[in-house]
């Protein structure tokens, strides 16, 4: 199992290059919601997953690999809503740390220097249309808690039940989020 560290902000504004940078197309439902039990298909790929309970940054999270006929299978068995999402991988902010912190913390430095950390946007469709959400991961709670947040976030919502997807699958409407 391994430890799941993210952040996650509204957008009050999209990049205006967004079409430039790659992205996957996921579908999920949820078997469960606390802890998360779930099944997803991210672009060609699925597998079903376990995140723990809670609205702690950091969760334990296990990834298990499904064929697509499992996975359809048990789509059929969830609770809620089907989820689907853009999910569009943007590079991580210039700003998003202080310079003295990265000199300090060289496999973070790393990361970002070699483009691996990304801020995952997930544009949301269907019954969610309208719901932006950016989600950046951590390799610790040191790193996450000294993330700055990009200019074009908005509010910070890491804390806010309503904005974890096995929460929102089970919405039956739009009305407690403010769009």
């Amino acid at each position: 199992m391994g430890l799941e560290i993210e952040r996650k902000f509204k957008v009050k504004e999209l990049p205006k290059n967004i079409d430039s940078f790659p992205y996957r197309l996921i579908e999920q439902g949820y078997l469960n919601v606390s802890p998360a039990i779930r099944v997803r298909r991210d672009n060609d790929e699925y597998y079903m997953t376990y995140k723990s309970a809670g609205v702690s940054i950091a969760k334990t999270e296990y990834n298990m690999e499904l064929d697509k006929d499992s996975y359809y299978k048990l789509l059929n068995k969830i609770d809620g809503n089907i989820i689907r999402k853009k999910r569009v991988l943007i590079p991580l902010n210039d700003d998003a740390y202080e310079k003295e912190y990265l000199e300090s913390h060289e496999k973070l430095k790393n990361l970002i220097d070699e483009g691996l950390m990304k801020i995952e946007l997930d544009i949301f469709e269907g019954v969610y249309e309208g719901i932006i959400i950016a989600e950046v991961e951590f390799d610790s709670l040191e790193d996450a808690d000294n993330y700055k947040m990009a200019d074009w976030f908005s509010t910070d919502v890491s804390d806010d039940y309503r904005y974890s997807n096995a929460r929102m699958s089970m919405a039956q409407n739009l009305d407690d989020y403010d769009l």
